[in-house]
């Protein structure tokens, strides 16, 4: 065979950007950034692979996450050579390849095809693809519990009245949940299910209370029941937990690369199953429908992109990776634990999430007995700051602990300092 100088180039200029490309990625291989940061204390990672500053105790990762050095380091060179050439990077064939592996990280992660996979921005444009792009009208229903993160509740109502269909939104148990199993959680939403109810939406854990949704228990209940579509919010469960979603029996699942997964912010992640992909509409579309039909690509056909950041996103996915499942749930199975034993040591604090780890998660909710939990919260990060969040809501009032894998039991222990 022979080539033209064309081609020639064209072949000489992929192959350098990939040699490239893989240098930048071999530093986030190194297992040593992995290293604890001594041997007394008990997180996974060494909080000096985070920018976070000293004096900052960081546990409300199930707000927005922190980037490993390495992987920000990673984001910088892809920048950095992305500028050496615009044109070529952003539109051309060389990151084609490279951003295709990122998928298939994801694929691994979610336990799905890569042809399921879509590169989104976050979860709320999932959701947002969701309620404007299934073919809903007069007659049928969508429902939620009050769990639902807004993000993945008002886009129903904003579209309800042009689309013609109903919402409807039903108030979750709260106070019941730190005793629910998972069999629990299941009876709560198949109770509400109505022959008119096509789509249920549920988080995988939601964000308030930290409870966790039995995926393919509700996902059959609710397809028994006449629900066509099930979607989930899983912006709280992608790299805290184990997936397995080809066997989930879910439809949808949507996530926000920016928590768990601790990417550069501003990505998502989304799985639509290969025949929702029939009959669910893009939300916008440029040039790449043809091209990627048959695939969740379509679901992020945008055009100009900020391709460095999803690189990185290969980066945040290598660097979790690295950690075995069993330590990442060893860990977080004993921070949860030992908050829940912090909290009954004492009459000031109330635990408001469930005590069953089936049910549970990587953030819970804790009541400081007769004080206000907005105060509590700026007390905490005025005090020696730790930084969690504050519910008010549906008869809670709580705060929200997230820690992550460079927490450890010592950050626990300042929090509770400054309120005990």
């Amino acid at each position: 065979m022979t080539f033209s100088r064309r081609q020639f180039v064209k072949t000489a200029t992929v192959s350098a950007v990939l040699a490239e490309i893989a240098g930048i990625r071999s530093i986030t291989h190194q297992s040593d950034h992995l290293t604890r940061r001594s041997q007394q204390q008990s997180s996974i990672v060494s909080a000096d692979q985070y920018s976070l500053a000293p004096d900052i105790n960081y546990l409300n990762h199930a707000s927005i996450g922190t980037v490993p050095v390495v992987v920000q380091r990673a984001h910088e060179a892809y920048l950095k050579l992305c500028e050496t050439n615009p044109w070529l990077y952003m539109w051309s064939e060389p990151w084609q390849e490279p951003r295709e592996q990122v998928r298939q990280q994801v694929a691994d992660l979610f336990q799905c095809d890569s042809n399921e996979v879509a590169i989104t921005h976050n979860t709320t444009e999932v959701f947002n693809t969701i309620a404007s792009g299934l073919p809903l009208g007069p007659g049928d229903e969508v429902l939620f519990s009050s769990l639902n993160h807004s993000g993945a509740s008002i886009c129903f109502a904003h579209r309800a009245d042009e689309k013609g269909y109903s919402v409807r939104r039903f108030d979750f148990p709260v106070h019941d949940v730190p005793e629910m199993t998972p069999e629990d959680v299941v009876s709560v939403y198949a109770d509400q299910i109505r022959p008119s109810t096509r789509v249920l939406a549920i988080p995988h854990i939601d964000n308030m209370i930290g409870l966790r949704h039995p995926l393919k228990m509700i996902a059959k209940a609710a397809h028994e029941r006449g629900v066509e579509w099930v979607v989930v919010d899983g912006a709280q469960t992608a790299s805290m937990i184990p997936l397995d979603l080809a066997e989930s029996g879910v439809d949808v699942y949507a996530t926000s690369a920016h928590k768990w997964i601790q990417s550069p912010k501003g990505l998502g992640l989304a799985y639509v199953r290969r025949d929702v992909q029939d009959v669910l509409s893009p939300l916008w579309v440029t040039w790449g429908q043809t091209r990627w039909k048959g695939t969740a690509r379509i679901y992020e056909d945008y055009g100009t992109r900020a391709l460095p950041a999803v690189l990185a996103m290969g980066d945040a996915l290598t660097f979790q990776a690295m950690i075995p499942a069993t330590e990442r749930s060893a860990h977080h199975i004993s921070m949860w634990k030992e908050m829940q034993e912090i909290v009954d040591s004492t009459s000031k604090l109330e635990w408001r999430s469930s005590r069953n780890w089936e049910a549970g998660g990587a953030l819970y909710a804790v009541e400081v007995v007769g004080q206000p939990s907005s105060d509590v919260a700026r007390h905490l990060f005025e005090e020696n700051g730790s930084i969690v969040r504050s519910f008010q809501t549906q008869g809670l009032n709580t705060i929200r602990i997230s820690p992550n894998i460079m927490n450890s039991v010592e950050d626990l222990s300042q929090l509770v300092s400054a309120v005990l």
